[in-house]
């Protein structure tokens, strides 16, 4: 039998609720994501709660809240412990991206589910990996190797390879193919044949236009409302997608020579900047190349300027103006409150750029037609006056006093408890009745000895006062005592809990309108304010995301071609249309399990662990393919003394085998290399015609299933003639032949 391996989701299937997965390989626990949605409704969580205990690693995936929003209440309340692994962004991103929901809903209702200390708490235990860092397990999970991978949704977003004798288990949701401005596409396509891949349905029923035709469009329709002398909103996330509308904006102001304004504004805008400016490598090549060549960091933002109070906003000159503020969702944050306001002036326009979470305000304004009127609730925090400020200030007192008397009491029991040993407890009175006082020092060994009185034995119940001595068993040489110089050097992660615990800023400090909410302990109370408000501004909906459409989804599928397929979040719909498309073209081996239902997506294949003998490998000739070396083989299977496989030299020798050979021909790039030597090329009716006569075409193999999973062929055809034989050269070329 292969690698034993269950998945059970534990939220976001058949509809589009954060994403929770239990994922078992041998019987050690992965949690998958960790998400929560904007509401923060408890209730979803129940699943989690039933397993928190039993997960032994979580690993997740991107930096929103959908992904990660429930790691500190699990920690806090469902008692997760597990050690959790994520790239570097995801873990500063995601940081910011909770300090921001929290503020956000502290400001407008008595917000108790976890605290500030408590998201602090959570990512203080997040193990940072780079991309394509393979990082071994120990103890429980000894053989197994876990390593992310670029997804290109977000800053830092992953795709999860596991791998455990040689068998790869790939969690790929929320992947990017496309190159955009600030991000690489995904590699999921250089996966090809894992053993089991676990991806979603999100956007299996989407299709998107290209990406300068959408960027275009984007700027246009925020310019026509400025012309008007209206207002854009753009309801974002903290420190995910909006990143990409910041580029697009900024080469759109560039490229019109505009000049209105735009404002970026969280409660951690700053901050997110300031980080975002320190993750270039994480980057798209081309802004990497750029800041490597001409120092031109593409967050040094010449048209965006950042906000961490609306008060900041209120008090910017009158005028058209865009606005990018958190939450996505409406539901908090400074986007509800520039909502409120703004939606009565047909002037105006609010742009959606990602789908509403369900139940949520922006997923109501996205309806088709939009509602006319909304009733919304306004909430803001005030400081406590008169006899309320009295009755609390009572109140605290009242719980001070309590906790005083509990602290007395418990002094008390204490002192009675040991007042039986008053005479014996004290180290001053000799023990008359021991004839031999016991060997104190036999107890204590190493650098810490206590002070040995003759005469004098203290009983084991004594609480007097004992004065240790240290002795320094410091090492010396010849010139002097050796020193350490580890003890002198502050480690990265007490500088990053100094960070965190300062605000988590790169400069150890908050933004200031957030530091002044945590700060300000003065008394205060959450007034609400129930509101109906007519919806006269514009609304209108595109499609950033980020993440691959439906029609690039099954031709990734069809070439990664894994042995089993689970499908998780989507609709209902979406999933059962992509689960139908894989099982006639992807492969026959397709799940889309229910909440708590866990599949077992073992793989049919049997493994096993052999030795290659010393003697067979020296005769191995090994060539170099990429950033690989491969060799073929003639061996036989024996057993070596402890009883272990071993691949040993044949007894006799080995019959001739055919040439083969290795590599993947992307016809796009031999047309290039064509092109580079003289040659005359296009592509015609799917072949690619060299020259005058030869036509070079890729045939796959009809009877295997999934476009990447059968064997391709490269078929040359044209007569016998020069330009046939120096095209075949050049595309023997392209492969190494075994």
């Amino acid at each position: 039998m292969g690698t034993s391996v269950q998945v059970t989701p534990l939220c976001g299937v058949y509809n589009e609720n954060p994403l929770s997965y239990l994922v078992s390989v041998d019987d050690f626990n992965f949690l998958i994501d960790c998400g929560w949605n904007d509401h923060f409704d408890p209730a979803l969580l129940q699943p989690l709660s039933r397993v928190a205990s039993t997960i032994d690693a979580v690993l997740i995936s991107h930096p929103d809240t959908l992904h990660l929003g429930a790691l500190p209440y699990a920690m806090k309340q469902l008692g997760l412990s597990a050690p959790v692994f994520s790239t570097e962004p995801v873990y500063r991103l995601g940081l910011l991206t909770m300090y921001d929901q929290f503020i956000a809903r502290k400001q407008v209702s008595e917000f108790d589910l976890f605290t500030l200390d408590d998201i602090d708490s959570a990512f203080q235990v997040i193990t940072r990996l780079t991309y394509s860092q393979n990082h071994h397990l120990s103890g429980k999970g000894e053989g197994i190797v876990i390593a992310p991978h670029v997804a290109g949704h977000l800053l830092g977003g992953t795709l999860w390879k596991i791998t455990k004798d040689g068998e790869d288990v790939i969690y790929a949701v929320d992947f990017n193919h496309r190159k955009e401005r600030h991000l690489n596409g995904t590699i999921l396509e250089s996966f090809v044949r894992p053993a089991v891949l676990i991806t979603d349905a999100y956007n299996a029923l989407n299709n998107q236009p290209y990406r300068r035709q959408k960027d275009k469009e984007f700027g246009d329709t925020i310019q026509k409302t400025l012309r008007a002398n209206g207002n854009v909103l753009l309801p974002v996330d903290t420190a995910g997608r909006v990143l990409e509308l910041i580029q697009i904006l900024e080469w759109y102001w560039e490229e019109e020579s505009l000049n209105y304004p735009i404002f970026f504004l969280t409660y951690v805008a700053s901050s997110t900047i300031d980080y975002i400016k320190s993750f270039l490598e994480w980057m798209s090549d081309t802004i990497a190349k750029s800041f490597e060549h001409t120092r031109n960091n593409a967050f040094l933002l010449k048209h965006v300027t950042l906000l961490i109070n609306k008060s900041e906003l209120d008090n910017a000159p009158d005028g058209p103006k865009v606005v990018l503020a958190s939450m996505a969702s409406l539901e908090a944050g400074y986007s509800h409150d520039i909502f409120v306001d703004w939606a009565m002036d047909a002037k105006n326009l609010v742009l959606f750029s990602e789908r509403g979470q369900f139940g949520t305000l922006a997923r109501m304004l996205q309806a088709d037609p939009p509602p006319k009127a909304v009733k919304v609730t306004v909430s803001k925090r005030v400081p406590l006056t008169g006899d309320e400020l009295i009755a609390y200030e009572e109140e605290q007192n009242r719980k001070k006093e309590e906790a005083l008397k509990a602290s007395l009491l418990k002094e008390e029991q204490s002192k009675a408890s040991h007042g039986a040993d008053n005479d014996t407890g004290d180290p001053m009175i000799i023990d008359a009745s021991s004839n031999a006082a016991p060997d104190v020092g036999s107890s204590h060994g190493g650098a810490y000895r206590d002070i040995l009185i003759d005469g004098f034995v203290p009983p084991s119940t004594s609480v007097a006062p004992m004065f240790p001595f240290y002795e320094n068993t410091s090492a010396w040489d010849d010139f002097g005592e050796v020193i350490n110089p580890d003890d002198y050097v502050i480690k990265d992660e007490d500088m990053d809990q100094a960070a965190m615990h300062a605000g988590g800023d790169v400069d150890g400090k908050l933004d200031e309108t957030a530091a002044n909410l945590i700060l300000d302990m003065k008394p205060s109370k959450v007034v609400s304010n129930e509101l109906t408000v007519q919806v006269k501004c514009s609304l209108h909906y595109m499609d950033f995301e980020g993440r691959s459409d439906g029609r690039s989804i099954k031709s990734i599928l069809s070439h990664v071609a894994p042995l089993k397929l689970v499908l998780v979040h989507g609709t209902a719909e979406a999933t059962e249309h992509l689960k139908q498309h894989c099982l006639k073209n992807v492969c026959p081996h397709v799940y889309a399990p229910q909440v708590e239902e866990t599949i077992d997506v073992t793989s049919d294949l049997c493994a096993y662990k052999v030795q290659l003998s010393e003697k067979l490998m020296s005769n191995v000739l090994f060539k170099k393919l990429g950033d690989y070396e491969i060799a073929w083989l003639d061996a036989e299977v024996g057993k070596t003394e402890n009883g272990t496989l071993s691949l040993l030299p044949l007894s006799k020798a080995p019959a001739p085998h055919k040439s083969v050979l290795v590599g993947d021909l992307k016809m796009a790039d031999f047309k290039q290399f064509l092109a580079s030597k003289g040659i005359q090329v296009e592509f015609a009716g799917g072949a690619l015609r060299c020259g005058e006569y030869v036509t070079l075409r890729k045939v796959t193999d009809a009877s295997q299933k999934g476009g990447g999973s059968g064997t391709q062929q490269v078929v040359i055809e044209g007569p016998l003639c020069e330009d046939y034989y120096k095209i075949r050269e050049l595309l023997y070329s392209q492969f190494y032949l075994l």
